[in-house]
């Protein structure tokens, strides 16, 4: 906001009482009386039952849960396992903040029959059935207060409309005033912006160092900050946080195993014909109120579907909704969210030379075999296996010390195992060591090599 824009907020407060009030002299209280009867009011505040309130997306009563449409007049959207209403939330039921980042949603449409899901698909250029099916769990998703969502990570070469498409997937949930914004330099003003709204989009990021990428880990899946109180000694001030996030951008280089077990690649193509911005965003803002009709529909009929919980994934709640998406509209949207994390993998391990190295041994051993070693010797027979016989230079970031090596197989863990090599940590008597197997193949498996 231009400077010469800001309010201070005494002027808004006085602006608001001259305009509201009517005002006339009968008693003046005084400064004493005045602050005995705030105290008196904080009191009785205090002798109720604390209520949480919450930002765009709450859960209800008997399993519902409510959409804010940020509206003043306060209607809301009640989803429910019958289907979904638009109401006034009673304040016992949900209790509604807004903060600037609160847009205003339009009154959805009623019985779209997925008439709102075509006409996203037509104004997103997705590259493929599968980004489709991805993208709308991903929404359902948001919907559900309680469920942590991977973050879409929207790719595609230049002018694939990434950016656009991102804007459009974050304003179906927060309104034609939600953007995305370029992330911040610092932990604390990204935390800052992430408790104020739902989703957060993060638009052309080009690098994610180990900071920002540990942060990220800790919006999607939820984690708490706790910092002084202003004005106060010892007081403190505690934000929890757990948000949707959105990212766009190209390549962002190396990507960390722990994040990319929270991404969700979506990738997009060029578009054939050529529109303004003008044009579409025309387009989105006379669709949107059919557009998340649609979606609400969606999110009613996932909840109902029934399906088994994947247990071999990180984020099984996300890969349930997928199954249950699969199972009322058959998007095949389970596979595509597996064949996606492989694709991770793939890009984890080509961006990380000792998980290449670390292949590179496991596959001299024997299937079924263990094989232990401390970390100092495991340390030894990588960085020979990687130097190899002319002796070349250690990489930039390659592990000094058993300690740094172990913490980096930590990280490494699910990647290496979603290649069939499990790394494990025990301890005999007082030695420590690291353990690497390759397992027996399934009775499937080998029935397939013949």
């Amino acid at each position: 906001m231009p400077e010469d824009e800001k309010n201070p907020a005494r002027e808004v407060i006085t602006k608001y009482a001259q305009e509201q009030f009517r005002y006339f002299r009968t008693v003046v209280f005084n400064g004493t009386a005045l602050k005995e009867a705030l105290d008196l009011i904080e009191a009785l505040a205090l002798t109720e039952d604390v209520q949480p309130v919450h930002i765009r997306v709450a859960p209800g009563f008997d399993g519902a849960t409510w959409l804010d449409l940020g509206r003043d007049d306060g209607r809301s959207v009640r989803i429910h396992p019958n289907g979904w209403d638009i109401l006034t939330p009673d304040p016992r039921e949900v209790c509604w903040r807004r903060t600037q980042l609160t847009g205003e949603l339009p009154l959805p449409v009623k019985d779209t029959d997925g008439k709102g899901i075509d006409l996203l698909m037509r104004l997103v250029n997705f590259a493929s059935a599968q980004s489709e099916g991805l993208a709308l769990a991903w929404l359902v998703g948001c919907l559900g207060p309680d469920v942590p969502v991977p973050a879409p990570f929207l790719t595609g070469p230049q002018g694939a409309g990434k950016s656009t498409a991102g804007k459009m997937l974050v304003r179906i949930i927060e309104g034609m005033s939600g953007d995305l914004r370029r992330p911040p330099k610092d932990e604390e003003n990204l935390i800052t912006a992430v408790a104020a709204g739902w989703i957060t989009g993060l638009d052309n990021l080009s690098h994610l160092g180990p900071d920002l990428s540990d942060l990220m880990c800790c919006i999607v899946t939820g984690a708490e900050n706790i910092k002084r109180a202003l004005f106060t000694d010892g007081d403190v001030v505690r934000s929890r946080y757990r948000r949707p996030l959105l990212l766009t951008g190209i390549d962002v280089g190396v990507i960390r195993p722990d994040l990319a077990e929270r991404l969700l690649p979506l990738r997009l193509e060029r578009p054939r014909i050529r529109r303004t911005e003008e044009e579409l965003w025309t387009e989105f803002a006379r669709d949107l109120p059919v557009i998340l009709g649609s979606v609400l529909d969606l999110a009613v009929s996932v909840r109902a579907a029934q399906a088994d919980i994947p247990t071999d994934l990180r984020m099984a709640d996300f890969a349930h909704l997928c199954a249950q998406l699969d199972a009322a509209r058959s998007f095949g949207a389970l596979d595509a969210y597996r064949a996606s994390l492989d694709d991770l993998n793939d890009d984890v391990i080509e961006g990380d030379l000792l998980a290449q190295t670390v292949l590179k041994h496991a596959a001299d051993i024997e299937p079924g075999t263990e094989v232990r070693m401390t970390s100092a010797e495991w340390l030894h027979a990588l960085t020979q296996l990687y130097t190899g016989e002319d002796f070349r230079p250690q990489p930039k970031g390659w592990p000094t010390t058993g300690k740094v090596l172990s913490d980096r197989l930590k990280r490494l863990q699910p990647v290496l195992a979603a290649r069939g090599v499990l790394v494990d940590w025990g301890r005999i008597n007082t030695a420590r060591y690291i353990a690497m197997t390759r397992p027996q193949p399934r009775q499937d498996e080998q029935k397939d090599l013949f």
